[in-house]
C-alpha cells in the first residue's frame, strides 16, 4: 500500500471515530439538565415536609407541583421531568441531609418545595456552591444574596405586615401578640408587631413584647390563653400552622379569651386545619395572598383541576408550589430556546420572566428580594353551604419589592 493510500485510510478512520464520538456525546447530553436545545430530561428536586408538624402543608406543596406536571404532560418547558421527592421533616436536622442527597447524588438541576424557613437557611450554602436555583414555595426569611434563591410565596414577615395596618384602623385598643418560639415564628410575628407599632398601635402583652410558646413541644395553650383573657386586649394576633394551629384554635374557643376577636396569618385556618378545627374556627380573620374564591380564569382552572383529584379545596401551599412549577416551566422553555438547559441557564431565565399569570392574580418577582410583588387579601371563616371556608372580605395591600 502506498503512503498516500495509507494516509487516506487513516484519515477516514479518524473522521469516522470523531463522528461516532460526536453522536455519543449528543446522545448522552439529552439525558440530563446539561442538555442542549435538542431535548432531554431535566431533573428537579422537590424537598418538602412529608412528616412532622407541617406534614399537611408539605403534602400540599408536593401535590401542587405534581398537579402542574400532570396537567402539562409531565413536562416543563417542553422537557421531560425526572422529579425526585424528599422529606424535609421538621427542619434542618432532617432537611439538610435530604437536600445534600438531591444535589450531590441525584444531581438535580433545580430545587423546589422547602417548608421551613430554617431549612431554607441551612440548605442555601449547598445550592449556592453548586449554583442550583432554589425555587421555594412557602414563606422565606430574609437572605443577603438571593442570586440563586427564588420564592413563589412571600417573605415571612408579610402576612403580619398586611394585617397590621388594617387592625390599627379597625381595632380600638391594644392587641395581644402570640406565636411559636422558632425562626419562622419570629419572622412572622415581627412583620405584625413592627408594622403595628409603626402605625401607632400598642400591644397588650407584658412589656409590649410578643409572647412566645415553645416549639414544637407546646400542646397545652390554656396557661397562655388565661393570661390573654386578663390582659384587657381588644383583639389577638397570632401565627400558628399545622397541628399547632388546630390545638390553639380549639383551645382558644373553649377559653376565657374566646370573646376576644382572633386575627392571624392565613396559615392558622388554611387547608386541612380548618375542617379539623370545626366550629371553633368560625369568624377568625386572616391575611393571605390567596383565596379559593378569587375570580380569575387561572384560579378557576386551578381549583377545577385540584378538586378533580382531591376532596378538599386547594391551599396557598398548593398554589405556590403550582406556581413554582409554572416558573420552572417558563424558565426551562426560555433556556431551551436560547441553547443549553442546565442549572445556570435556568436561573438566568427566571430572572427575566416578567409577569406570571397565577391563580392568586398576576404577579412578578422583585428584582431585590426574588419574592413576589403581589396583592394580599383579608379573609374570614364563614359558612359556605354546609361547610366553613375562608371567604375573601377585601383587599388589604400590595407588598413585595
Amino acid at each position: 500500500m502506498s503512503n498516500n493510500a495509507r494516509m487516506t485510510r487513516t484519515l477516514r478512520i479518524r473522521t469516522g471515530c470523531v463522528a461516532a464520538l460526536t453522536l455519543a456525546v449528543a446522545a448522552t447530553a439529552g439525558c440530563s439538565g446539561e442538555s442542549g436545545s435538542g431535548g432531554g430530561t431535566v431533573t428537579i428536586g422537590l424537598l418538602t415536609s412529608l412528616s412532622g408538624v407541617y406534614k399537611s402543608e408539605g403534602t400540599d406543596q408536593r401535590d401542587g407541583f405534581k398537579l402542574y406536571l400532570d396537567t402539562h404532560g409531565g413536562k416543563l418547558g417542553g422537557r421531560k421531568i425526572d422529579l425526585k421527592v424528599a422529606d424535609e421533616g421538621d427542619g434542618p436536622q432532617t432537611g439538610l441531609p435530604a437536600a445534600k442527597k438531591l444535589v450531590k447524588k441525584d444531581r438535580v438541576d433545580a430545587l423546589t418545595g422547602l417548608t421551613g424557613g430554617g431549612t431554607v437557611a441551612a440548605v442555601l450554602p449547598v445550592t449556592e456552591r453548586s449554583r442550583i436555583p432554589m425555587v421555594g414555595s412557602i414563606a422565606r426569611p430574609p437572605i443577603k444574596n438571593p442570586k440563586y434563591v427564588w420564592h413563589t410565596s412571600f417573605m415571612s414577615d408579610e402576612p403580619g405586615a398586611a394585617m397590621a395596618t388594617y387592625m390599627k384602623e379597625t381595632v380600638h385598643g391594644p392587641v395581644y401578640a402570640i406565636g411559636p418560639d422558632y425562626q419562622g415564628g419570629h419572622d412572622e410575628m415581627r412583620g405584625f408587631t413592627a408594622t403595628f407599632k409603626k402605625a401607632g398601635g400598642k400591644l397588650a402583652n407584658p412589656g409590649g413584647k410578643t409572647t412566645w410558646t415553645p416549639f414544637p413541644k407546646t400542646t397545652d395553650y390554656t396557661p397562655y390563653l388565661a393570661k390573654i383573657a386578663k390582659s384587657h386586649a381588644k383583639a389577638v394576633y397570632c401565627f400558628y400552622a399545622g397541628k399547632d394551629a388546630i390545638d390553639f384554635v380549639k383551645q382558644y374557643a373553649k377559653s376565657d379569651a374566646s370573646d376576644i376577636p382572633l386575627y392571624s396569618a392565613g396559615f392558622l385556618t388554611e387547608g386541612t386545619t380548618l375542617p379539623a378545627q370545626g366550629k371553633a374556627a368560625k369568624d377568625i380573620y386572616s391575611a393571605l395572598n390567596y383565596s379559593t374564591d378569587l375570580d380569575n380564569d387561572a384560579n378557576r382552572k386551578f381549583v377545577s383541576d385540584w378538586t378533580a383529584k382531591h376532596d378538599a379545596p386547594p391551599t396557598t401551599f398548593a398554589m405556590a408550589s403550582y406556581d413554582a412549577a409554572a416558573t420552572l416551566d417558563k424558565a426551562i422553555g426560555d433556556a431551551a430556546r436560547k441553547g443549553e438547559v442546565n442549572s445556570r441557564t435556568i436561573n438566568k431565565a427566571i430572572a427575566g420572566l416578567g409577569k406570571i399569570d397565577s391563580p392568586r392574580g398576576t404577579w412578578e418577582y422583585s428584582e431585590k428580594t426574588h419574592t413576589p410583588v403581589q396583592r394580599w387579601y383579608l379573609r374570614q371563616v364563614r359558612p359556605d353551604g354546609k361547610q366553613l371556608a375562608n371567604i375573601q372580605v377585601k383587599d388589604l395591600a400590595t407588598l413585595g419589592g
